[in-house]
């Protein structure tokens, strides 16, 4: 193990045992989700526009649906993708198509980076030691006033508590004050909400000294955690589109299918 990213501590948390078939026992995964194969292809589209915008370039509406057409396309290629009951290809295809109408149509600043990647060290907060495994990840955007920008989809309206007290977002802003030794002007969390009337949001947090204190400490116990070998399974929602379903023991609708199945132990 070389390095923490928030979406690794995020999956610790929701699910240890995940978190050991993904990253350390590294099971191929049976099926992707449709809802990350759109939010990739939404992510790609976005991108591709950011970086015309940056470059000076005009960027029509059509050529953007093309742009996320070929990946929503190349999404399904070489991967089975599980669909949710009631969804359909073509209406999450039309589905992206409004999304981007609706961001291109709103007031945006202009963008100096998308797709940043960035390694910062991780301190432990009580010591102020280096833990000795640095914190990745990429930045979806950064304005030119400082604002970081995150690109999500979800089924619901992500609301303000829930962006407020998400890892991820202490992550980036912690991250972007140790590379450009200032705090960011606000993170912006444009939320494309696939509810039954489409919609597209856009909310506003910052993070404090504080918030990064709690965030390192998190970091520091689940890296005992992994390093101790400690992967607690934990049922909710999440599991219905969970690709090791099969695997795991504590699924009462799939206990026949998993008897005879051995998880390897690790130490």
């Amino acid at each position: 193990m070389d390095h923490l990213s928030s979406s690794q501590i995020s999956l610790y948390l929701l699910c240890g045992l995940k978190y050991r078939f993904q990253y350390i026992d590294q099971y191929p995964k049976p099926f992707r989700s449709s809802a990350l194969s759109f939010g990739s292809a939404l992510h790609s589209a976005l991108q591709w526009l950011n970086e015309q915008r940056m470059q000076g370039k005009q960027a029509s509406l059509e050529q953007l649906y093309r742009i996320f057409d070929a990946d929503w396309y190349s999404q399904k290629i070489g991967q089975s993708i599980r669909f949710k009951d009631g969804e359909q290809d073509m209406v999450l295809g039309n589905l992206g198509r409004e999304f981007l109408t609706m961001y291109v149509q709103e007031e945006t600043k202009p963008v100096r980076g998308c797709e940043i990647p960035f390694t910062v060290p991780l301190h432990d907060p009580m010591t102020k030691r280096d833990i000795g495994i640095p914190l990745t990840g990429f930045f979806d955007a950064i304005e030119t006033d400082d604002s970081i920008v995150e690109y999500k989809t979800s089924a619901q309206t992500l609301g303000s508590d829930d962006i407020g007290s998400r890892p991820q977002f202490t992550a980036y802003s912690y991250a972007f004050e140790i590379l450009y030794h200032k705090p960011p002007a606000r993170i912006k969390v444009v939320n494309f909400v696939k509810a039954k009337k489409a919609k597209m949001t856009v909310t506003e947090t910052s993070r404090t000294k504080e918030d990064y204190s709690c965030f390192l400490y998190l970091a520091v116990e689940v890296l005992k955690g992994i390093r101790g070998g400690h992967f607690l399974p934990r049922t909710g929602y999440w599991c219905k589109e969970c690709e090791y379903l099969n695997l795991c023991p504590l699924w009462p609708k799939k206990q026949a299918a998993i008897q005879n199945v051995a998880i390897p132990q690790h130490a």
